[in-house]
């Protein structure tokens, strides 16, 4: 998944004092200060107060592609299931499911007191409902994370019947995709292979319900007053570009386990000033996912409040996307130069400064694979090393068999942000030193930042990927042709083939081996990407705040958090 006031004047006073601040890209994967069952005391005025770097583009679970949306849906909305803190699917809307033996056919049944906040039940026909918009070749603009619903029986067809280049099977009508409301609560789901994680799936965004009266209504997602959710909390509050607000959902039917009664959301993109906030007590929560700690004062900060900092690494990946239908980066070899120049301990040592693991592959420590982590058993270090001899030999002849005898003036942009900005130079640093080519950055504004990645308006981008579910797959698929987040113009039958395959194989051993195969075409053999580190989650936490749950990949649930005095 795709990674993004008053309290400027606080900053610069304690920016002139002693400059405690610090930066990452993360989240430590366990509950800040740890998880506990005390009940917070009635006193204690149950308002949890974070900071989000970027403003969500959009509340349409169908249009969602990036870990800020992420984390505010999470609190307005719930799928079948919900994941757990250790990555574990937990019953959501539905109360129980039952799976054929084939593992082709699931059956959930959904429970009775599930509601929308203005009280409608929420029933099988929601589900069908919002899958269908997904999947409909008529949506615009065409939902990114459709991909995500083609392990349905017919999804894919549906969806890219009428497309052009799509060559297989015609499905035109969506009774003929596998999925089907048996009664107001039971939904039965067919597959097309069996998919070991398509429970974990049921718990993402793309797959949430949604209430039937969006339908004519193409700005209902971008209004609180036309937002009808079914999760624990509900929007009640939009400043654009200063808050957020979600309260609580009394309508929902696990409301006893909620107990706080507001989230509040500043939209401030600077840590610094979210540093500076937390330390003056308006803030519960700094850091990653949803905001950040500036690099250079993770050490002060780590040690002046050692109880309230966490790190730990996630399954998540940072890395440089060239738009292989640009020049010069449509030729291989200057893509495999630009990658093999960057010089990544270095790099995390002294800029990012958060613990993260230099990468060489695009699948993270973290994913499980056959017997235990993907990145155990696969090694990223044989698809290729930063050789700087090479890295000028093969710029040399990328040039030549493009007629040209030096690199024009190349843009590398990437979404405001100081940690990023600082990436950036120091990256584009390197390639001037190591390649003798200019590198000029440009930070640009989150939804226009995205906007251009999917345009393809762009020579090097920067980016990031959170696992969406605990399987290498969720790393490998978006580069395929059809994917609706593969915003770098690649297109290869071969590297499409082995994903095919993989979705068709049961055999977890002969899967992984599928997999070792498609990350080499990805990174050694068409280098699409430039893997940069491997994420770490740098947060900080007020001591009595509890309960916030962050899973495996990085992603954070505010929903069952509270404050105890």
């Amino acid at each position: 998944m795709k990674r993004k006031s008053s309290l400027i004047l606080l900053t610069l006073v304690l920016a002139l004092g002693s400059l405690l601040a610090a930066c990452s890209n993360n989240n430590s994967a366990q509950s800040p200060g740890g998880t506990t069952t005390n009940e917070p005391a009635a006193a204690v005025d149950q308002v949890l107060n974070i900071n989000l770097m970027s403003e969500p583009p959009t509340f349409d679970p169908a249009q969602a592609q990036d870990s800020q949306t992420n984390t505010v849906l999470k609190t307005m909305y719930e799928g079948l299931t919900r994941m757990g803190e250790d990555g574990k699917e937990q019953p959501g809307v539905a109360e129980s499911w039952e799976i054929s033996e084939d593992g082709l056919t699931y059956t959930f049944k959904l429970r009775d007191n599930a509601k929308w906040s203005n009280g409608d039940p929420v029933t099988a026909n929601d589900f069908v409902f919002a899958w269908q918009r997904v999947l409909d070749p008529s949506t615009a603009p065409a939902p990114p994370y459709a991909y995500q619903l083609y392990y349905i029986k017919n999804a894919e067809a549906y969806n890219l019947t009428g497309t052009e280049g799509y060559k297989g099977t015609a499905v035109k009508d969506f009774a003929d995709v596998g999925v089907k409301a048996v009664d107001d609560h039971t939904l039965e789901v067919k597959l097309e292979n069996p998919t070991p994680y398509f429970l974990g799936l049921t718990s993402f965004y793309t797959y949430y319900p949604v209430h039937s009266s969006v339908e004519g209504n193409d700005k209902w997602a971008v209004n609180k007053d036309t937002m009808i959710t079914n999760g624990p909390f509900t929007l009640t509050d939009w400043t654009k570009g200063q808050t957020i607000e979600v309260s609580k959902n009394e309508n929902y039917w696990d409301k006893d386990s909620i107990k706080l009664s507001k989230i509040h959301m500043s939209l401030v993109n600077s840590g610094a000033t979210e540093l500076s906030s937390y330390q003056s007590g308006q803030l519960d929560f700094a850091g990653h996912p949803t905001g950040e700690i500036p690099t250079d004062q993770i050490p002060a900060v780590k040690q002046q409040l050692p109880d309230e900092f966490h790190v730990k690494g996630i399954a998540s990946t940072y890395y440089y996307l060239f738009n292989t239908k640009e020049k010069p980066f449509n030729n291989v070899k200057v893509r495999k130069a630009f990658a093999m120049a960057i010089q990544r301990q270095p790099l995390v040592d002294n800029v990012t400064l958060g613990g993260q693991l230099p990468a060489y592959g695009f699948v993270p420590p973290g994913i499980k694979g056959a017997t235990d982590e993907f990145r155990n058993e696969i090694k990223d270090s044989a698809y290729f090393t930063e050789d700087l001899t090479e890295a000028k030999k093969l710029l040399a002849e990328g040039m030549a068999e493009e007629g040209v005898t030096s690199i024009p003036p190349v843009t590398l942009i990437y979404n405001s942000s100081e940690a990023h900005q600082k990436i950036a130079l120091a990256v584009a640093d390197m390639w001037k030193k190591n390649l003798g080519v200019d590198v000029q950055t440009q930070n640009q504004e989150w939804g226009v930042f995205l906007d251009n990645r999917r345009q393809l308006n762009y020579q090097i981008a920067r980016a990031g990927w959170t696992a969406d579910f605990n399987d290498p797959i969720n790393f490998l698929e978006m580069w395929t042709a059809n994917s609706g987040n593969n915003d770098s113009g690649y297109a290869n039958p071969a590297y499409d083939a082995l994903i095919k395959q993989a979705k068709e194989t049961t055999d977890p051993a002969a899967r992984n081996e599928i997999f070792a195969k498609a990350e080499k075409i990805l990174i050694q053999d068409d280098m699409v990407v430039a893997p940069i580190y491997y994420y770490t989650n740098v947060s900080l936490t007020k001591p009595n705040v509890k309960g916030i749950q962050i899973d495996f990949s990085g992603a954070i649930d505010f929903t069952r958090a509270y404050k105890t005095e």
